[in-house]
């Protein structure tokens, strides 16, 4: 397994097919995700030694503020193996980010211990998560 920081082509429909199996993202269109890709700051993918996405995630950043970690996914058939944990730290040491002053990411509740052993923390004095539904 090797961490890629570019999709090949055939790469964009196996991420399809990666948010399919995702409850938050199975509406998604396999045109949808190829804007996201286009639209990302930093876009990582996680390949079998068959070059097979088997993991992805993705980073929106200004390069000095802020950077939001979006979209850690793992094939269903490699959870537990610490694909998403690679993912992860290879995003915190990612060259990129090296001059941002603070990595975030949303999750649900039950996942927040998994992201503070990277260091994550839900004490964000005190801000919240504010959304307005544009489509």
């Amino acid at each position: 397994m090797k961490i890629i920081e570019t999709l090949a082509p055939h790469h964009v429909p196996q991420l399809h097919q990666l948010y399919l199996q995702q409850w938050w993202s199975n509406t998604r269109t396999l045109n949808e995700v190829e804007a996201v890709l286009t639209g990302s700051s930093i876009t990582l993918g996680m390949v079998d030694d068959d070059n097979a996405l088997i993991g992805f995630t993705r980073v929106l950043t200004d390069g000095i503020f802020k950077a939001l970690i979006f979209d850690v996914i793992v094939n269903q058939e490699y959870r537990g193996h610490k694909i998403g944990s690679q993912l992860v730290q290879y995003v915190k040491a990612h060259p990129k980010l090296s001059r941002v002053k603070h990595l975030e990411l949303y999750c649900l509740p039950e996942l927040q211990s998994y992201y503070q052993q990277f260091g994550f923390a839900a004490d964000v004095g005190g801000m919240e998560l504010m959304r307005l539904t544009m489509r």
